[in-house]
């Protein structure tokens, strides 16, 4: 664990993501000269009803009730409590010298492109500010999107806070249930999208064939091989077309997606699995050839960084660009974005917008989130 300066505020950051697959929390500070202080990160997993639940929901399903989902919304809030309390527990420190807490809360739905448009994260955080006694800051999305933005993604405005202008053309690549890019120019200027499924696809496979919550290393893949005829029906969905600013999500990229592209006969499971590894792979890399062409690194961040498969072949798909996990420059790859969403409340708190036009395409810079004082 990193020791606390004494002379700068603490914030956490909560996070759970398309993927489903635990509630990462992070302690950090914000240092005046710029940059990120990591104390200490925590994943809390969820309970395994609850995460069929939110996948469920997640890929369009309906809830069983109104007041399902109300119990839902006030389970998630308490599991979102339980992560920061088990974080600063782990941590050591008294919770009163917490300013406040970011919390993403669980996408339930995510549909930018619906008339009217709209995004949905559910984790009560009444709840959170109530039982953790410390101000909570939550509801990023929706204020973008109603100023005509995605509500997505939010961390390129973190990441250019972070890295700003490097003088190189760089990338950061955040492979979570859905891959996004942040795009950073040498001239400072940022663009940033989601580019389409990674993890919840891969895990998605590998838990209904192996009962595996994930591919591990991506042994499942390397066992298997590309099957051509069906990487190329899958990327040649019109989403992969569409020009940025876009977002997705489950409700867009699912196995059952996935098999509406199958033959006649069902291909071998670790065929499957390679197939899906290599379409991530391709679409990261066609995206960022396509907006930014002269990049010369990419910091990898999210689940996706703890495979070497997947690597290996974005590297081969970008042979002259630098291929590597964010943590080369201090910023830990496993709680990127829980790192993001605490930054995000410092923001808002301090009065300041949080959303980049030029990547969501809302109408303007606008402060984001709702604040539940402790």
């Amino acid at each position: 664990m990193t020791p606390v300066d004494p002379h700068l505020p603490l914030f956490v950051g909560l996070m759970s993501g398309t993927s489903a697959d635990g509630i990462d929390a992070a302690l950090v500070q914000f240092p005046e000269d710029g940059g990120c202080r990591f104390i200490h990160g925590h994943t809390h997993p969820w309970e395994r009803p609850t995460r069929e639940l939110l996948i469920a929901l997640g890929q369009g399903g309906e809830p069983a009730s109104l007041d399902a989902l109300g119990q839902l919304d006030a389970a998630v809030g308490l599991a979102f409590a339980a992560a920061a309390n088990q974080l600063l527990a782990e941590a050591g420190l008294d919770r009163t010298r917490v300013r406040a807490i970011g919390s993403h809360g669980q996408t339930i739905r995510h549909r930018p492109l619906a008339d009217p448009a709209f995004t949905w994260q559910i984790g009560d955080a009444s709840r959170i500010a109530e039982l953790t006694g410390i101000t909570t800051v939550a509801d990023f999305r929706r204020r973008d999107v109603a100023a005509g933005g995605h509500g997505a993604p939010l961390m390129p405005a973190f990441h250019l806070a972070m890295l700003g202008s490097t003088g190189e053309d760089r990338a950061v690549l955040n492979l979570g249930g859905i891959a996004n890019l942040s795009l950073i120019a040498r001239d400072g200027s940022i663009r940033g999208f989601d580019t389409g499924p990674a993890n919840a696809l891969l895990d998605g496979w590998c838990q209904r064939h192996l009962d595996c919550p994930y591919d591990a290393d991506g042994a499942f893949a390397a066992r298997g091989r590309v099957d051509e005829v069906l990487l190329a029906k899958l990327r040649a969905e019109p989403w992969f077309a569409l020009p940025p600013p876009k977002s997705t999500g489950r409700e867009q990229f699912h196995l059952q997606w996935v098999e509406a592209h199958f033959a006649d006969t069902p291909p071998v499971p670790a065929d499957v699995q390679a197939t899906l590894l290599e379409l991530t792979a391709a679409t990261v890399a066609d995206a960022l050839l396509a907006h930014l062409p002269d990049v010369r690194q990419v910091l990898v961040c999210g689940g996706g960084v703890r495979n070497p498969r997947l690597l290996q072949r974005l590297q081969a798909r970008l042979p002259d660009v630098r291929v590597g996990s964010s943590a080369g420059h201090g910023l830990d790859p496993d709680y990127m974005e829980a790192m993001g969403f605490a930054w995000l409340a410092q923001q808002t708190l301090a009065g300041r917008p949080g959303n980049l036009p030029s990547v969501s395409g809302a109408r303007g810079p606008r402060i984001l989130g709702a604040i539940h004082p402790a």
